[in-house]
């Protein structure tokens, strides 16, 4: 499964390489801060796959190991998380709330504004648009670090264009994001060399063809096939793809792997953590986001996938401890997942099924438009999630639209709740643990009025909002559930003890406990989230 790295780990990876010593314990700040999302990595894949980790994954978990950590909120999807992870504050104040959400008043003909966009430019589209940090209404921790100290350096690099926009934030000296066979950035922004060199070696692997690899041994019991219909399977993918195949790349290992290699080029390049001021460095990996939605989650390609990772991330450790530099690592995920319906029916979840064709926003406003007399499309949104409704209807008609929708969603057998915005809205932010929140308060940390929609819809547990699996994605993620809320915190830095606190933690804990490390000062009220004491005994990492 060492499909990529060796070859840019000889070149544009390599570092002096250093004589080894034994770590002391630390006393000052570290000088540069790694924090790495892997994408719909759950708390369920890191419990089943951690005593397989040998690499990247392993040391880790020498760290401060925080097995429930939590994307708290209900909009457990990749922009809403990923706003999440640096700026320490929920959907709710980084107006994050979901990939795409619909503005039903904004003069373009595709009323759908992607997360990451700015729809203000001339011929966008939600599919085709111009990258932007405008809709991130909140500071990183990059950008805190810089109005601290402007010496400070921030670089955000991911497969996705919006992990690394809301990972890095609005002032960043390097931001890249990987599209149609290479890493980009802004439009007028130079390319550095290492960018370059990347993108030579990560090109020409891109549009070579790639023959299937082995299964690990470890993998083995889960190379079995598993029909979603139309003659189709999964579960035994092993990674061969065509050349120039942006899809199958994106699901392979290759694509961590080029992320990573781009990032510890631009660690040496740069010389992060090696000024008088603390950087931060960002890392979107996102093979295991597109692994789940085209594999599932408990297949032979999830297992490569974290394996290859694992490996990966070790081989990026190693490059960083070659440098000398002082780092510490926090590494989380923006959301978890779930495994395809099909494959938990065959193991022993009989209840897990898919929508089906019937529970839209567009079909279910069809026919209360037939009811009421009314013409146009009075809801939009999918089959879950917020669901909007038609501006141009009169006080009277959108109160009587909103009560119809609430009740036919309401009532049909795969929706578990059903809140409006004034519910919402009414509903205090909770305080207490992640887990205890009820359906309410979890839709509340993902609400922005200025976003939102007239009404959320919550599915039942196990039920996959896609009705067809042999048209693309089999599998998928952005429930109100545990499966998708709950990912691995961990904390690494060399030299330190490690422990692990089993119970729950958020991920807007991450900001103010880096920002702790460093001794950035947050005021009360700048964050959502705690610092969380990384030292394990009586002293605390945390300010006072």
């Amino acid at each position: 499964m060492k499909l990529l790295p060796l070859a840019l780990c000889a070149t544009a990876l390599s570092v002096p390489a250093l004589a080894q010593q034994a770590a002391p314990a630390p006393t000052a700040p570290p000088k540069l801060l790694v924090v790495i999302s892997v994408d719909q990595f759950s708390a369920d894949l890191f419990a089943e796959y951690r005593r397989h980790f040998t690499g990247g994954f392993a040391r880790l978990q020498d760290g401060a190991v925080f097995p429930s950590g939590y994307q708290s909120h209900a909009a457990t999807e990749t922009c809403p998380g990923h706003s999440t992870i640096t700026t320490g504050a929920r959907p709710a104040r980084t107006g994050i709330i979901a990939n795409d959400w619909v503005d039903l008043k904004t003069a373009r003909e595709d009323k759908t504004v992607y997360c990451a966009e700015d729809e203000n430019v001339p011929g966008s589209t939600s599919s085709k648009y111009t990258v932007s940090d405008k809709h991130l209404l909140v500071p990183t921790l990059g950008e805190r670090m810089k109005a601290w100290n402007p010496a400070s350096r921030v670089v955000s690099v991911a497969g996705k264009d919006r992990a690394a926009v809301m990972m890095g934030g609005h002032k960043v000296d390097e931001l890249w994001w990987w599209d149609a066979g290479a890493y980009r950035t802004y439009a007028g922004r130079p390319t550095p060399p290492v960018v370059a060199q990347v993108n030579a070696l990560v090109g020409a692997r891109y549009a070579a063809p790639a023959a299937a690899v082995a299964v690990p041994p470890q993998c083995a019991a889960r190379d079995r096939a598993v029909a979603i219909g139309a003659g189709k399977s999964v579960g035994t993918g092993h990674f061969e793809r065509d050349g120039n195949n942006a899809r199958l790349y994106r699901a392979s290992p290759q694509f961590d792997a080029a992320t990573l290699a781009l990032a510890a080029g631009l660690i040496r390049e740069m010389k992060l953590g090696q000024g008088a001021a603390p950087d931060i460095i960002s890392i979107g990996a996102s093979a295991t986001d597109y692994v789940g939605h085209t594999y599932g989650t408990e297949g032979a390609e999830m297992c490569g996938q974290l394996l290859s990772l694992d490996r990966d991330l070790g081989d990026f450790f190693a490059v960083l401890d070659r440098s000398g530099v002082d780092y510490a690592v926090a590494l989380t995920a923006d959301h978890g997942g779930t495994d395809l319906p099909e494959r938990h029916r065959e193991d022993a979840v009989p209840g897990a099924v898919r929508t089906t064709a019937d529970l839209n926003a567009k079909t279910i406003g069809t026919a209360i438009a037939a009811k009421l007399g009314l013409k146009g499309q009075l809801l939009r949104g999918g089959n879950f999630g917020d669901i909007w409704v038609d501006p141009t209807l009169t006080a009277a008609q959108r109160k009587t639209v909103i009560a119809e929708g609430v009740k036919a969603f309401a009532a049909h057998p795969q929706v578990q709740a059903v809140f409006t915005a004034e519910q919402i809205a009414a509903t205090p932010l909770s305080k207490a643990p992640p887990e205890t929140w009820s359906l309410l308060e979890r839709a509340r940390a993902s609400y922005n009025p200025l976003r939102s929609g007239a009404f959320v819809v919550a599915l039942k547990p196990r039920i996959t909002p896609i009705v067809d699996p042999t048209k693309g994605y089999v599998a998928t993620h952005g429930s109100f559930w545990d499966y998708d809320r709950r990912v691995p915190m961990l904390f690494w830095r060399k030299g330190m003890v490690g422990f692990e606190q089993p119970l729950s933690v958020e991920t807007v804990d991450i900001a103010p406990t880096l920002a702790g490390l460093i001794g950035l000062p947050l005021k009360p009220g700048d964050v959502d989230g705690r610092c969380l004491d990384l030292v394990a005994g009586p002293a605390s990492s945390c300010p006072n």
